[in-house]
């Protein structure tokens, strides 16, 4: 394999002809490797005639003839993988001038680690460490934009379209993704990543005529090593439905001018169009100043047509990567000339919601949801978070209760994350939706979990249960919590497992008794949760299996936190006096160990039987 890579060095950006020639919306101008070396290399490498190598190929077997590029041709043949590195024509692609280039970037790689081996990053100082920071994102961008090109130009000449000229195909590898990750060691998602971006950023073909890329602005970045990969990428997706033939009809002009915008707040460096061949800026000789459009590079209304390039520095702020990707939602608003209502009926069909396979205990949620939906579900989270903060400071009447011995001092701190609190308010919600008169029923049935556990497990607190339509098994102490709040049915089976008789529904307090509750408890009566009534369970004081009733004066509202760790992980205790809950925090929280009284509904405060703020 002498000339594995022969006929590949052309300029990029060079009109291509015959099978090179691509439309606009293929990604790169590339040649493609000389037939008559093609052959020589595979047939030096196969020890394959050449003459079986193009064209057509005999079949014996049919009498026919197949092309070259059918499926079988695709396999037939094929070279096989080595190291590239020891293949004569990369070797001799390390000599000469462009030998030079690539003994340049060694050196440059050499320095870079040279100097973080002579640093003990640990051990700098604040200001050091930041400026470290960010000298070395500046260094890898124009090594990240590289990449990208290489990446692009390995991808289309590897395009599965070129049969055996693809440059995949005569080095061994099976196709463009193959090939790369065989080059690289990267993964095959960020080699997708790559030339998906490089194909909106390299140069484009039509009719034969070299253009510049779908997203000149951002190519131009790119390639002053200004702008990283990701703001790249935010504002290519961003903007890839109004740009020409894409879902949107948009003026393309404020196309530009949103790009340009965009990479201006991603660099913080003012990108436009220099003047052409045969033109010259208005001023050139009065030596004034003029104002110059960023995102169309004109002066006083003239409009020039050279490449873009660098300008100057921008006036306003640098914003990083995640603000680019928000910021390219408010241009799609502009220039969308209808408003939303034309992208709504595409969007809105894309909202979804569904259920992974269960992963570690966990059953992953996927989907997305439009803006209007999302702002109804984050104004609910905000609303119901927000109800959990508490002054930093006890008032009067917390200081006295804290006094008599009723409050635990102190604030109890919450160490949910964020998503576990979301995902608890999520709960409450479609629980109480469930459990709500109005809501449908399923056959005559209000929504209702039907959980399968064994009678002998149940009495005996161990083993697990099985909810229908679910994969996976949930554990004895939430199936006690559910009878807690639901109570249960019994089924009785015969020996050949046919139903005998169902049972009368047990340990389940009755509506009546949960509003008598209700009215005592006012909510959980855990200290500082805030859990409104309706989210919360009705919790048997005395385990129901250890002989405690289903009554008033052993039940007490908590809300399904507090509710599925009181006995195991969280540490609190309940008992009742004269029909009455106390509490005791965990010893970490409450080192005195001491039984409070939880705050008890204001409706019948035992102090002044008044309402709130009266005298």
């Amino acid at each position: 394999m002498d000339e594995e890579l022969a006929g590949s060095t052309a300029p990029t950006g060079t009109p291509p002809a015959g099978p090179n020639l691509h439309d606009w919306n293929t990604a790169l101008a590339a040649p493609a490797p000389d037939a008559s070396d093609l052959d020589a290399a595979v047939s030096d490498s196969a020890g394959l005639p050449a003459a079986n190598l193009g064209g057509t190929t005999d079949t014996p077997t049919t009498g026919g003839t197949r092309p070259a590029n059918s499926r079988r041709g695709l396999t037939d043949g094929r070279p096989k993988w080595r190291d590239p590195a020891e293949m004569p024509g990369v070797q001799r692609a390390h000599t000469g001038v462009f030998g030079e280039k690539l003994q340049a970037l060694e050196d440059a790689a050499d320095t870079v680690r040279a100097v973080m081996d002579s640093l003990d990053v640990n051990a700098l100082s604040d200001a050091e460490v930041v400026a470290l920071t960010q000298m070395v994102e500046r260094a890898g961008r124009p090594v990240d934009a590289a990449r990208v090109s290489t990446a692009t130009v390995v991808g289309y000449r590897s395009r599965s379209g070129l049969g055996r000229d693809s440059m995949a195909w005569r080095l061994g590898a099976t196709h463009s993704n193959d090939l790369l990750i065989r080059l690289t060691g990267a993964s095959v998602p960020e080699m997708k990543r790559r030339v998906l971006l490089g194909e909106k950023v390299a140069p484009r073909v039509l009719g034969g005529v070299v253009l510049e890329p779908v997203f000149p602005f951002v190519a131009a970045a790119l390639a002053a090593g200004e702008l990283g990969i990701d703001a790249a990428e935010n504002i290519v997706t961003g903007l890839s439905d109004y740009k020409v033939h894409g879902r949107f009809d948009a003026n393309q002009a404020d196309v530009d001018a949103g790009e340009a915008g965009l990479v201006e707040s991603a660099t913080g460096s003012v990108f436009g169009r220099t003047p052409g061949p045969a033109e010259t800026r208005p001023d050139a000789d009065s030596g004034a100043d003029t104002d110059t459009d960023a995102g169309t590079g004109t002066d006083a209304g003239t409009v020039f047509t050279g490449p873009i390039a660098r300008l100057g520095d921008s006036a306003g702020f640098t914003f990083p990567a995640d603000r680019i990707r928000e910021m390219t939602q408010t241009w799609q608003a502009a220039l969308n000339p209808d408003g939303a209502a034309p992208t709504e009926a595409v969007l809105e069909a894309k909202s979804t919601l569904s259920f992974g396979k269960l992963t570690r205990g966990l059953h992953p949620l996927r989907g997305g949801v439009t803006p209007e939906l999302k702002g109804i579900i984050h104004t609910l989270f905000d609303s119901f978070q927000s109800a959990r903060s508490a002054p930093a400071f006890p008032s009067a009447e917390d200081q006295q209760r804290i006094e008599a011995g009723e409050l635990v001092p102190g604030q109890i701190l919450d160490e949910r994350t964020g998503g576990q609190k979301r995902a608890d308010i999520l709960r409450g919600i479609l629980v109480q939706v469930a459990q709500d008169p109005r809501t449908p029923t399923m056959g005559g049935m209000p929504p209702t979990v039907m959980v399968h556990v064994s009678a002998t497990d149940l009495l005996a607190g161990t083993g697990v249960g099985w909810i229908d339509g679910i994969e996976g098994p949930i554990s004895m102490t939430t199936i006690n919590q559910m009878i807690d709040n639901g109570g249960f049915q019994p089924i009785f089976f015969g020996g050949t497992g046919a139903v005998l008789a169902l049972g009368n529904k047990a340990r389940c307090f009755t509506p009546m008794q949960r509003k008598a509750i209700t009215a005592r408890d006012g909510g959980c009566i855990i200290p500082g949760c805030t859990c409104p009534p309706q989210w919360t369970e009705v919790h048997h004081v005395v385990p129901w299996q250890n002989g405690g009733p289903t009554n008033v004066t052993n039940g007490v509202l908590l809300c399904w936190r507090h509710h599925h760790g009181i006995t195991h992980t969280d540490g609190w205790k309940i008992r009742m006096i004269l029909g009455m809950p106390e509490v005791k925090a965990p010893h970490w929280i409450d080192p005195t160990g001491t039984w409070r009284t939880p705050p008890q509904h204001r409706a019948h405060n035992p102090t002044t039987r008044k309402p709130p703020h009266t005298e």
